[in-house]
């Protein structure tokens, strides 16, 4: 979904430049796609096309590749066969929102389905999967319309998270880490707490942590609550999105690519 890459667009400048305020320039010259969006377009890609999971994964990264993959991620893409790691990490959650996007007008269990056919080929630890279903369950929520009050409520019932605390609560302590445990609760937060897609975009880079994975996370879920501005989908697209993952971002919504 377009509103997992501009969030990872917006917070790429920030993952080792972390800052704690939610007031900073959305777009610079130094923003660019990163692995989360790589591997976003690359779950869009099987999932409309019915692709082999693991192969196409592989591709789409080797296609793009030094974009900040993590390390043993980085192995996995050279790995001949590519066979699952046990990972529990966040890049489970931030590339799976093609999977409720694409199953908003189904059943919120074909969702989820899809959501365990792109995360297992990697992240197949029990906290791995269930971060990539919070977060996919959390966008479909909000795509059935479900306040973010019932959203809170639905995660935190289904998935054990505590999702009790507010950003202003989360930022003081809040660290760089790159599990899903300590990731995907404090991401969907800040796209609950927000009150427009930006300001689901400011909570998760404000939060001082894995900055363009947080706002991955949080993006697709402030998108399917508020809608993305015209202006910012531009900028992002227009300056940013290779031709290859805006052909997706364009097939999966169903619009015209114009060269």
């Amino acid at each position: 979904m377009i509103g997992a890459i501009i969030g990872d667009i917006v917070g790429s400048v920030y993952e080792w430049r972390r800052i704690k305020t939610k007031s900073f320039e959305l777009f610079v010259d130094q923003c660019e796609c990163t692995d989360d969006s790589i591997c976003t377009a690359a779950v869009a890609d099987i999932l409309m096309h019915d692709l082999p999971p693991a192969l196409t994964l592989q591709r789409w990264c080797r296609e793009h590749p030094r974009r900040d993959y993590g390390g043993r991620f980085a192995q996995w893409i050279e790995m001949d066969p590519p066979r699952p790691y046990d990972s529990f990490g966040n890049g489970a959650a931030m590339r799976v929102s093609p999977a409720a996007y694409l199953h908003r007008n189904g059943e919120l269990s074909a969702a989820l389905e899809a959501s365990d056919l792109v995360t297992a080929v990697t992240h197949n630890h029990p906290e791995g999967l269930k971060g990539a279903r919070a977060t996919v369950h959390a966008i479909w929520l909000a795509f059935q319309g479900e306040p973010a009050t019932g959203i809170r409520k639905a995660i935190a019932e289904t998935y054990g998270y505590d999702l009790s605390r507010s950003v202003d609560d989360i930022r003081p302590g809040y660290r760089f880490n790159e599990i899903c445990q300590t990731t995907v609760p404090e991401a969907i937060t800040c796209a609950l707490e927000s009150d427009s897609f930006e300001d689901a975009i400011r909570n998760a880079v404000s939060l001082g942590g894995d900055s363009d994975t947080l706002a991955a996370i949080a993006g697709p879920i402030g998108e399917a609550l508020h809608g993305i501005p015209a202006d910012i989908r531009a900028e992002a697209e227009n300056r940013y999105v290779p031709h290859d993952i805006l052909g997706v971002i364009r097939e999966m919504y169903g619009e015209a690519l114009t060269l």
